[in-house]
């Protein structure tokens, strides 16, 4: 218990007292600035607050531009609610409700619409979006029904056969041809190749391919070489004293198979090789090539002579006349091999 309970009012230390009325008072002293009436620069391209106002503007606020009220960039003047704090400048609630050290609007007070609030990265009044890193979903494509897809073929299908039909089969909507004014087609003729003209007789042999050998007389067929057809003029002991040899080949050219035939005939002899007569006038028109060779030589100590003919006709066949005799019996000899070669060409 306090003693001095009981002891009538006591004096109030917070209260001044009055001095006399003739007292000057004691002047106060001057407080230092305080950090709330620092100027602070508004955000760069934003009008908002540009700091604290100069002493003396309510609440310590001062518009960036326009009055108060008149543009939502704005601030006006906010009403004084007739409570403590309320009043600007230092005091009870003056530092909190005076304007923000960020230079934005003070604690309390609305912000006008659109405008961003302190600290955010732009300034106020713009309208800005954080960015987003998911991407927008893509639209659905459009796909076709697949109930649909067997009627579109078959329309596909259908179209193409009609177009077919049209180009080849044409139109019936061309106008029939008037008979009186179309002109007569001159007359065509045919060419038919001639037919056989020659009929081998009974006693000819088929060499092959519709050739035939007419053996002069005195000549047999010499019934042992197999390939073609050869028939011999024998002496009175029976050995041949010259022969005269049919034989063909296809697919062939008649230099090449002459050749060959009169390479077969000189191998075995001394021989020497007339010039080789290409390109000779062929007898009948199914000939499109004839060539012709002689030779002479000496086989054994008998000398020989000969010639080996070639003839190709259009179908490709190539027949070959071989004919070789002893120089005692060539002239015998060449004068039947002309007769049997004549029969052989006109059966070609």
């Amino acid at each position: 218990m306090s003693s001095k309970r009981g002891q009538g009012p006591g004096e109030n230390p917070w209260v001044k007292k009055d001095s006399g009325a003739g007292e000057t008072p004691e002047p106060e002293p001057d407080l230092p600035p305080s950090p709330w009436n620092h100027p602070v620069a508004p955000p760069p391209g934003s009008q908002t607050w540009s700091g604290n106002a100069a002493p003396g503007t309510p609440g310590g606020r001062q518009a960036s531009g326009g009055t108060a009220g008149s543009s939502p960039d704005t601030w006006g003047d906010q009403p004084s609610s007739g409570m403590p704090g309320s009043a600007p400048g230092p005091g009870p609630g003056g530092p909190l409700n005076g304007p923000s050290p960020l230079g934005g609007p003070p604690p309390g007070a609305n912000p006008p619409p659109g405008a961003n609030l302190p600290g955010e990265p732009t300034g106020w009044g713009a309208q800005i979006s954080p960015p987003s890193l998911r991407r927008p979903a893509p639209e659905p494509k459009r796909k076709l029904p697949p109930f649909l897809i067997p009627v579109v073929a078959a329309v596909v299908v259908l179209a193409l056969i009609g177009v077919g039909l049209v180009v080849f089969l044409g139109s019936d909507d061309k106008p029939a041809a008037d008979p009186t004014n179309s002109p007569t087609p001159a007359p065509t003729t045919v060419s038919t190749p001639p037919g056989p003209t020659y009929t081998p007789p009974p006693n000819a042999l088929k060499v092959g391919f519709g050739v035939t050998l007419v053996p002069a007389d005195g000549w047999t067929e010499y019934t042992a070489e197999k390939q073609g057809k050869e028939v011999i003029a024998p002496d009175p002991n029976g050995k041949a004293r010259a022969f005269f040899w049919v034989r063909q080949r296809r697919d062939m050219t008649a230099e090449t198979y002459l050749l060959r035939v009169v390479e077969g005939e000189t191998g075995l002899m001394v021989a020497q090789l007339g010039e080789l007569q290409r390109n000779l006038p062929c007898p009948r028109d199914v000939l499109v090539e004839c060539v012709a060779i002689t030779y002479t030589g000496t086989k054994k100590g008998v000398k020989l002579q000969g010639f080996v003919e070639a003839y190709r006709r259009k179908d490709g066949v190539v027949t070959a006349i071989d004919f070789q005799s002893r120089d005692d019996f060539a002239a015998k000899a060449t004068a039947d091999a002309q007769i049997m070669k004549k029969s052989v060409i006109d059966s070609m």
